[in-house]
């Protein structure tokens, strides 16, 4: 099994659902998070005076498919997240060794 942490742009978090709902990902957590890239944040006028935005909102994104399912939950991901813009986010993938279904004691593909 992998697990899929991505950072997307927070308006795109409907699409991305969308693509992975097609696929029947079983389920997803969303965080909402700060954070900067290349991007560096950027400057803002409020009340007529400048300042910095170094954090941008950002959506986190984390789910656990069976490795058969990864590049089409990639595909899915980056398709549906893409604007072509600086700061469209990153997708990290990392092993999981072991996955338990609390209410009901099953594991691993089965808890999915």
């Amino acid at each position: 099994m992998k697990k899929i942490e991505a950072i997307i742009k927070p308006f795109k978090l409907e699409d991305v659902k969308d693509a992975l709902t097609d696929l029947d990902v079983s389920g997803m957590t969303i965080t909402e998070v700060k954070g900067y890239g290349r991007q560096q944040g950027h400057s803002e006028l409020y009340r007529g005076a400048e300042y910095i935005v170094d954090f941008l909102p950002k959506i986190k994104l984390e789910l656990v498919v069976k490795e058969g399912d990864l590049d089409e939950a990639i595909t899915a991901i980056t398709t549906a997240a893409k604007t072509g813009k600086i700061g469209d986010g990153k997708i990290f993938v990392s092993s999981v060794e072991r996955t338990i279904r609390i209410r009901t004691g099953e594991e691993d593909e089965d808890a999915i």
